[in-house]
């Protein structure tokens, strides 16, 4: 089958990769050159930089014009197939291919539509998420769903589990479209109930808070990246938890303490256990290490 992808971060990779093994793909769309690290260089898109490996003809932008539809029309693609491109589709792509556009998105819809459904899934503590095969309508991640995969999130952090949705995701694609192309797919319309929407993180959201229980606390660690870092200020000190878990003991709301190595925050239930940390302006080391060059053993912790 001859396919166009479109995509942009790193989730959208595996399924990339997997999507080449077995289809023609004539033309991948991703998004422009951007500064998406700390400092001011522009880096391509995770995208970018597997389809060139994989030598796929590139179109970067970040609308979907006229003339883009006209490019992608000439690539004659029997269906796009769509992985967290970042961009708005307008109806007049939709009907570009004779097998439409397919969207590997990462949640149980109706659930978590929008952009960051894996790290709402996290914070949200639900038990399970998983991958739904959509087509792409005009709305919001509204379209019918053809197959679905879960998996508990327990204990998964962002960047594990939108690993492990991504090649569920990309091999659930290849499904799709063996069936769409053998007549024998089955799209189910969303239900009207239990539609939720996935807003980007903003800035700051996953600053710990002593006034929070532990267990929503460590949601914030398990769905922090680079971009939307886990902070604490301990001791006057700013602080970024990468890893923690749960602990058992008895310390007050705001207390710090570090004991035979160890360092916990209360919280106002529970105690949160630092496992690795980034000081400012420093690497990220394990907490242990850090902890050897306080000067006290017991502090006080704060929001950033």
């Amino acid at each position: 089958m001859r396919v166009v992808f479109m995509g942009t971060p790193e989730f959208a990779v595996p399924v990339l990769t997997v999507l080449a093994r077995t289809h023609e793909v004539v033309g991948a769309l991703t998004r422009p050159d951007a500064v998406r690290k700390r400092g001011k260089r522009l880096d391509p898109s995770p995208v970018k930089v597997r389809a060139l490996e994989l030598a796929i003809p590139l179109i970067e932008c970040s609308k979907v014009t006229d003339d883009i539809v006209d490019e992608v029309r000439a690539l004659e693609p029997d269906a796009i197939c769509v992985a967290a491109f970042g961009c708005i589709l307008p109806p007049s792509i939709l009907s570009v291919p004779r097998y439409g556009c397919v969207n590997v998105h990462a949640s149980l819809l109706p659930r978590w539509r929008g952009a960051a459904p894996i790290a709402r899934a996290i914070l949200a503590g639900d038990e399970v998420t998983g991958i739904s095969i959509m087509r792409v309508e005009e709305g919001l991640d509204t379209g019918p769903v053809c197959l679905v995969g879960v998996t508990p999130c327990e204990g998964k952090d962002l960047a594990s589990l939108s690993d492990e949705l991504a090649w569920m995701g990309g091999y659930l694609l290849l499904e799709a479209l063996e069936r769409l192309e053998a007549g024998d797919l089955e799209w189910v319309e969303q239900p009207a109930d239990g539609a939720t929407y996935a807003n980007r993180i903003a800035k700051g959201e996953l600053d710990l808070d002593p006034a929070s229980p532990s267990v929503r606390n460590l949601r914030r660690v398990l769905a922090s990246e680079d971009a939307h870092p886990a902070r604490a200020k301990v001791g006057g000190i700013l602080l970024r938890v990468r890893t923690a878990t749960l602990a058992g003991g008895d310390l007050a709301e705001g207390e710090f303490s570090v004991e035979d190595g160890h360092a916990y925050l209360g919280c106002s239930e529970g105690i949160l256990e630092l496992r690795e940390v980034t000081p400012a302006g420093k690497r990220p080391m394990e907490a242990s290490a850090w902890v050897r060059g306080l000067h006290a053993t017991e502090l006080s912790w704060a929001r950033p």
